[in-house]
């Protein structure tokens, strides 16, 4: 087992990296701890795992960095992966969405005794990745959570914007929206676009989703991104590997 400590999570919480070190390392056979140091050093702790099981402790960022990687050099489906987030909960709400405990002692436990969860994501154009929903404009309030649908309770502009699904045109700069959700789910991309004036949802499932037009940010798991002024979104089905506890969803 590699265990891989994000330094954010020494400086936020000390005692839950202790704790999911302790735990770990005395549930595990031969344990390795890496204690990462500077921005390159995850690619290189990656590359030398030698077949070693990874487990990172940190906050979602932690994770994503770990998935965008890996996916890079395409080792992500082979490779699975386990983590003990360490983070205010803001900080974490991705890995709980996913189903992996916020307690550390918890967390570590379900390393040690969990199930490998087969899990679906989205890989954009620019190299990105995408565990959780993400929507279109990206919200100005950051109270309504990583896995909601923030529209519904945050004020949006009006965006002229061309949302295509597999090629499908759902909306066009021509009629304004008030948002755009997507998610990966079960093989495929769940899109739903709100048109503005209100009036009935869009919904389409596909492969692909392309939004264009003017310049645009978006919130992908908790993060801003953007501006820009198109970007393609692919579901990559059961891309991730991500150990659960054992008798969770599947």
């Amino acid at each position: 087992m590699l265990i891989v400590i994000d330094p954010t999570a020494r400086r936020t919480d000390g005692e839950s990296v202790r704790i999911a070190r302790d735990v770990l390392s005395a549930g595990a056979g031969e344990v390795k701890v890496c204690v990462l140091e500077g921005p390159h050093a995850l690619t290189r702790v990656l590359a030398r795992r030698n077949g070693r099981r990874v487990v990172i402790v940190g906050d979602d960022g932690a994770l994503l960095r770990a998935v965008r990687l890996l996916h890079r050099t395409g080792e992500l489906g082979t490779s699975p992966l386990a983590m003990v987030p360490v983070g205010p909960g803001p900080s974490v709400a991705v890995a709980r969405a996913l189903g992996v405990p916020t307690d550390a002692v918890a967390a570590s436990r379900a390393v040690l005794t969990g199930t490998d969860r087969r899990l679906d994501m989205l890989t954009d154009d620019a190299g990105g990745v995408v565990l959780g929903p993400l929507g279109i404009p990206a919200p100005r309030s950051r109270s309504s959570g990583a896995t909601g649908l923030w529209w519904r309770t945050v004020h949006r502009p009006r965006q002229r914007l061309r949302v295509e699904a597999d090629g499908r045109v759902l909306a066009d700069v021509d009629r304004p929206v008030a948002g755009v959700s997507v998610r990966a789910a079960n093989g495929l991309a769940e899109v739903v676009v709100r048109p503005s004036p209100a009036g009935a949802e869009l919904s389409a499932r596909a492969t692909s989703v392309t939004v264009s037009g003017p310049a645009f940010s978006y919130r992908a798991d908790a993060l801003d991104q953007g501006p820009t002024r198109a970007r393609t979104w692919t579901v990559r089905p059961g891309a991730l590997r991500l150990t659960v506890p054992a008798g969770g969803p599947a």
